[in-house]
């Protein structure tokens, strides 16, 4: 979901639009873009895409599960989203008996639909500019560490005034990197539970291989249900909950897309970072997004080893493999993108020319050292970057890197306290760790451990690592083989039985001593510390990174500007639209894939590309219903320019008429680098033709109940 490189001005810096490029607040709609998109074929009003007071496209739109987006597409609360955001919650409720992840499931009644341990849903409700009441409270005296505090202490006043008590969760967000602050209001749904999904080799096919690429012939789709009580109001699960009746719903087209038809995508894009700075994407381009590459592809094939061997521990590692593999490639990708394309020297060559306007006598004192703080600040921690993205790399595959750090604390605070006290957490505390060993396998968790302790302590070269790592390696020739075995041999944390034998005998002593405590200790300890002469520099960064975006908008203040994506509800806005022939699809045009693709890709028993039998005889027998395009063809997925990123996983893409006609779950490896610098020729989302959707779920799966819930436009 990326893009890639402009032209060499000082605009490139400060992103100028055009009409298929930005993420923009739906509250600016009417103002910035409306006509824009009237242009390229939309029909609605900027009314019925936001509104506070009436129903309108934006009611139909939930953040899912804190990191992906999702739809209403039926008046009782059906939810669509990418079969890879629910996929944790498909493996949690998956057995190797009741394998959903691998066979797929779909709910014949209401009472069949799965309640996952924890997952919910968000609504935007409304946002609100409060940046001269934000700003007022600050003054250019102040230190960063000050300004933020003040910063911090208007944001929650402003948040308590708008929760109404407790019924809306609130959240003050900076943008323009601290030169806008807005305020958006959200209610919470926690009883969401899974209507179906397709078996994994639909929701999945391609796997790694196809991942970030095009030609996509995947059905990366999974539904949901959102419950409420009585009154249609959040509440915990309970069997006595009614199916939410939301506020609006998609409908759902079955007319198809044709090249350069308007496209538009409302969701939760999670990060971007246009403004960074060109030492910035050095720094990750040659020091952290290497080893997080590195220390990632150790932690998948470790993991592999042991989830190839048994079903259940597939199950059980699935989601923390599938996201490490994500974000593998993407790293790897962002590389490719920004080596290939130059994009630091492109960016170099902008901060060059505002360094000029900012070192003229007029604007000298706000911003003449702006961009040589920044250099400063990049140099300073490029080895640092280095070391923290091998940490990352731990932190994420190891879960004996955190765990013992984690449970630890509870159980210090557990020998610290009083019988009557004890007595009081016991519960709580045993639920948590019941919890944390659910889905421990140890075999796996050791080797991972010691092969990435290893990893860490003779790649992080050019800065101190940490401690007791560092004293452990050269003691050992830097295997950790066999201190890890002794460790877990040793540990308190070795199992759950173990955990709860210390509950009944709680010693501080041996816990303070414990191996695997000190270890996980002092690995959180080394990733949070920061030294002093790079904290010194942080505020002069943090400073100087605030005044060059400020600067820039005062350069250039007839541009139309839109913030990065910090994971609130944007719209994006283009058409659908082809990439140059590739020679691997067989559709006539390079804008969308078919079934025969899909089929042609098909390898009995292969673990990304296998296809279910039922699926290839249907597509032999042509067995496509009211589903196939009108040419003849059963769509599968489809290319539209929209400037999307992590966290639009899920999002719909509607047309003019506000109908859903797909689901976006991907980018190009050509546009990598989108989340840095947009690409207006390479960028492109790739989505699951809703046609697609609907033809598994009904012809494939035998659940037309489903789809008779929506609202069909033929």
């Amino acid at each position: 979901m990326k893009k890639l490189i402009l032209f060499l001005t000082m605009s490139l810096m400060v992103m100028p639009v055009r009409a298929d490029e930005g993420m923009w607040f739906l509250m600016f709609i009417e103002r910035l873009n409306h006509r824009d998109m009237q242009k390229m074929g939309l029909q609605l009003t900027a009314e019925e895409i936001y509104s506070i007071n009436n129903h309108s496209l934006k009611d139909a739109i939930v953040q899912f599960d804190g990191g992906c987006t999702a739809e209403v597409i039926s008046k009782e609360g059906l939810v669509l989203t990418n079969h890879h955001c629910g996929y944790e919650a498909i493996a949690e409720l998956s057995t190797p008996e009741a394998n959903y992840l691998r066979d797929g499931y779909w709910a014949p009644t209401r009472g069949d639909e799965l309640k996952p341990k924890s997952l919910s849903v968000r609504f935007f409700v409304r946002m609100d500019d409060v940046s001269k009441r934000i700003l007022s409270k600050v003054n250019d005296s102040m230190t960063e560490e000050e300004r933020q505090k003040a910063i911090q202490q208007e944001s929650a006043l402003i948040e308590k005034e708008n929760s109404e008590g407790g019924k809306y969760v609130v959240s003050v967000r900076s943008f323009f990197e601290g030169n806008e602050y807005y305020y958006f209001v959200y209610q919470d749904y926690n009883d969401v539970r899974l209507v179906g999904t397709p078996p994994e080799s639909i929701g999945k096919f391609g796997g790694d291989t196809d991942n970030w690429e095009w030609p996509r012939h995947t059905g990366d789709f999974s539904m949901f249900r959102i419950y409420a009580d009585a009154n249609g109001n959040p509440a915990e699960y309970s069997p006595n909950n009614v199916p939410l009746t939301p506020k609006h719903y998609l409908p759902v087209s079955l007319n198809g897309v044709q090249e350069d038809d308007f496209a538009m995508i409302l969701g939760y894009p999670g990060r971007t970072n246009r403004w960074m700075p060109a030492a910035g994407i050095e720094q990750n381009v040659k020091y952290a997004y290497p080893a997080w590459v590195e220390s990632s592809k150790l932690g998948m094939d470790r993991m592999k080893v042991y989830m190839d061997q048994s079903d259940a521990v597939r199950l059980d590692y699935a989601s923390k493999y599938a996201q490490v593999a994500n974000y593998w490639k993407n790293r790897q990708g962002m590389i490719d993108a920004l080596t290939k394309h130059k994009t630091a020297e492109t960016k170099a060559k902008g901060e060059a020319k505002f360094n000029k306007w900012a070192n003229k006598k007029a604007n000298k004192d706000n911003y003449g050292d702006v961009i040589a703080n920044i250099n400063a600040y990049y140099a300073k921690t490029n080895e640092k970057a280095r070391q923290d993205n091998y940490l990352i790399g731990l932190l994420r595959t190891s879960t004996f890197a955190v765990l013992p750090y984690r449970v630890g604390g509870a159980l210090m605070q557990y020998a610290s306290a009083g019988e009557a006290q004890r007595a009081q957490v016991l519960p709580r505390i045993e639920e948590f760790v019941a919890e944390e060993y659910k889905t421990l396998y140890m075999p796996l968790e050791k080797d991972v451990l010691a092969a990435q302790l290893h990893l860490y302590a003779t790649k992080s070269t050019g800065y101190d690592i940490a401690p007791l790592v560092a004293q452990l390696g050269k003691e050992n020739n830097f295997d950790y083989t066999a201190y890890v075995n002794n460790a877990f041999e040793n540990s308190i944390f070795k199992s759950k039985e173990s955990v709860e034998e210390f509950l009944k005998n709680p010693n501080a002593e041996a816990l303070q001593n414990d191996p695997l405590f000190l270890l996980s200790n002092d690995i959180l300890t080394q990733y949070r510390a920061v030294p002093d002469d790079i904290t010194a520099l942080q505020d002069s960064y943090s400073k100087s990174f605030r005044l060059m975006v400020q600067g820039m908008r005062e350069a250039n203040p007839k541009v139309k500007y839109y913030p990065d994506a910090n994971s609130t509800l944007r719209l994006t806005y283009g058409k659908v639209r082809t990439l140059p022939k590739d020679s691997r699809n067989d559709a006539a045009k390079n804008y969308y894939t078919t079934m025969k693709g899909e089929v042609a890709k098909y390898k009995p028993n292969d673990p990304e590309f296998d296809l279910p039998k039922k699926l290839i005889e249907m597509y032999e027998a042509k067995d496509f219903g009211r589903y196939a395009d009108k040419a003849g063809y059963m769509p599968v997925n489809f290319l539209t320019d929209n400037d999307i990123t992590g966290g639009n996983s899920g999002s719909p893409v509607l047309n003019g008429k506000g109908e859903l006609i797909g689901l976006a779950f991907d980018g190009n490896i050509e546009a990598m680098a989108g989340d840095v610098i947009f690409d207006k020729e390479l960028q492109r989302t790739i989505n699951v033709d809703i046609r697609y959707v609907l033809w598994v779920i009904d012809k494939f799966s035998g659940a037309k109940h489903i789809v008779d819930e929506m609202t069909i436009v033929e």
